[in-house]
């Protein structure tokens, strides 16, 4: 689960030309790896420079992140964020929040703070659940939400969100819980709404007049619940127009 404030960890995850010593694992390539006091970079060979263009493919790199030492808390969770290219490589993979057993703590601006330095088109968001229970819980639905609409401040979309274990791994993305949370409104800033209804009402307006065009967005502005007086400032409406509007 994933909660706000943040708990920042000063811990890396790069993919530059990497430094010794290095060390195999299960057969797999090498990962180079070097400690220090307070934080820890994991480097990727070249051919570990992989494009993300499922999960499966960022699940691979993610899982041995988790397991390949005891020195990183397994009974923790973790959450990384995965910064990617133009062309869906991977820029870098930051730890950015070390939490409990059942949480992790995040603030917007830390996930972001990283992608956005190494110039990423793109971000995924990945945590463990060290009980290798994957459902996402509600917390991790809503800072998914939260972080989708960072992102699109931001200009750097959030592809997807991996809820991970050492055997197995949980999409948003693949289970079209990504998509159901892009067009939630509960972190849209309202400006953004407006422009939004504004808009819908203008095409409505062109196929059907100004007018009824108001009325329709009116409806469905009221059929997710927001206030007459909302309503009546992004259509113009009157309250008594508003009020008779039926909502299947």
């Amino acid at each position: 689960m994933i909660s706000v404030p943040p708990t920042p960890a000063a811990v890396s995850v790069f993919t530059d030309r990497a430094p010794k010593p290095k060390t195999r694992m299960n057969g797999k390539p090498y990962i180079y790896a070097v400690y220090s006091e307070c934080a820890m970079n994991i480097r990727l060979k070249k051919e570990e420079k992989v494009k993300v263009l499922c999960a499966d493919d960022l699940y691979g790199i993610m899982q041995r992140v988790l397991v390949r030492e005891s020195r990183i808390d397994r009974n923790r969770e973790h959450l990384w964020t995965v910064s990617l290219d133009n062309a869906y490589r991977i820029l870098n993979i930051e730890l950015v929040s070390l939490g409990t057993i059942n949480k992790t703590l995040i603030e917007p601006m830390e996930v972001f703070s990283i992608p956005l330095q190494k110039r990423a088109v793109k971000v995924i968001l990945v945590h463990n659940h060290p009980s290798g229970e994957l459902t996402p819980s509600e917390r991790d639905k809503d800072v998914t939400d939260q972080l989708i609409q960072v992102g699109r401040i931001m200009h750097v979309p959030l592809m997807d969100h991996l809820i991970i274990s050492e055997k197995d791994y949980y999409s948003f993305m693949d289970s079209g819980l990504l998509k159901e949370l892009e067009q939630s409104l509960k972190y849209v800033p309202a400006y953004e709404i407006k422009r939004r209804y504004e808009k819908a009402a203008i095409e409505i307006g062109k196929k059907q007049g100004n007018n009824e065009g108001k009325k329709e967005v009116a409806k469905q502005m009221k059929k997710e619940g927001y206030e007459i007086e909302a309503i009546m400032r992004i259509t113009g409406l009157s309250k008594a127009v508003i009020g008779r509007l039926k909502v299947e």
